[in-house]
């Protein structure tokens, strides 16, 4: 099981190798407007390349079967 900690308000994305308080840090992203869940039942990572870009794109898909989101404001 991992953790994926999504921060609304800093536009942040932690993914932890086990749970909240345990789980070591696996990846890390910056200016994400938003995390998707997929039809393919995935987590897609939308993430803004610049601040001048309008367009987001995803930096990384994670199963929801072995996923807890965690969403913080």
């Amino acid at each position: 099981m991992q953790t994926l900690i999504f921060n609304t308000t800093l536009k942040t994305v932690k993914v932890l190798s086990n749970y909240r308080h345990t789980g070591d840090v696996v990846e890390s992203f910056d200016n994400v407007p938003t995390v998707k869940c997929s039809e393919l039942g995935f987590y897609e990572v939308m993430q803004k390349m610049d601040t001048e870009s309008l367009g987001v794109i995803p930096v990384m898909r994670l199963p929801i079967s072995n996923t807890n989101m965690i969403i913080v404001k």
